[in-house]
Order: structure tokens, then sequence, then C-alpha cells
């Protein structure tokens, strides 16, 4: 077997706020559309991200431990940015930090069971080739 896509579930109601992020901010193109569930790739990646909607009213109490990661030189200033642009859609944001070089993004309205991270790109040198 092959590893294709990780799903995640997003608040039904924020669902096209969150996506319009992903491919406005970051590049991502939308592979596959159904009525619950979207498939999206960011040019350069090979798995791809499928995010579900959801109508659930709770949220996963660890939810920090389950992120959507990128690389970023600069990581919580890219955060930042995606912050500022879900909260000018009236969407409330906050980044926090794990460390000094990986930080996360919450919209806790929207994001059911992850957070998106963003980390330097030297955590990511694992030295293996692809």
């Amino acid at each position: 077997m092959r590893l294709n896509h990780v799903a995640n579930r997003l608040d039904a109601r924020h669902f096209e706020t969150v996506v319009a992020l992903l491919k406005e901010q970051l590049g991502f193109t939308e592979l596959r559309r159904t009525e619950r569930a979207i498939w999206l790739r960011q040019p350069g990646a090979n798995v791809d991200l499928q995010f579900s909607r959801s109508d659930t009213a709770g949220r996963d109490a660890d939810k920090l431990r389950s992120q959507v990661a990128f690389l970023s030189d600069t990581p919580r200033e890219a955060l930042e940015a995606l912050a500022a642009w879900l909260e000018a859609r009236g969407l409330a944001a906050t980044v926090g930090s794990y460390s000094d070089r990986e930080f996360y993004l919450d919209a806790p309205a929207a994001f059911v069971d992850f957070v998106i991270e963003a980390m330097r790109p030297e955590l990511a040198d694992y030295g293996i080739k692809a």
C-alpha cells in the first residue's frame, strides 16, 4: 500500500472559508469534491488532504496533538498571516507555540479535530532520500 491522503473534519458552517484559505493563501488545488468532502493538493506535495463537513458540536480535547503541518522559515509569522485572513472573514483564530520553532493555528469554530502547524524546515530534515 502507498499513502494517498489524510482526512480531517471541518465544521460545516465554516467549510468553504477554510477551503478558500487553503486555496488562496497556501496555493492548494481542488482535486475532487462531493456533497460532504473535498480533496486538496498543494503543488509539490505527494500526500493529499481530505476535509469532511462535520455537524458535531464537540471538539477533540487534545486536538493540539493532531496537526496538518507545514514547513516555513518564518512559522509564527506565516500562521499569524493566516489568522489575520480568517479574522477578516469573521472567524476567530489564535496562534500558539509548541516550542520556539513550532507553532500552531487554531480556529476553534472551524477545526473539529486538528490544528494547523508551521515549523522550521530543519525539524523535518530526516536525511532520508525520496
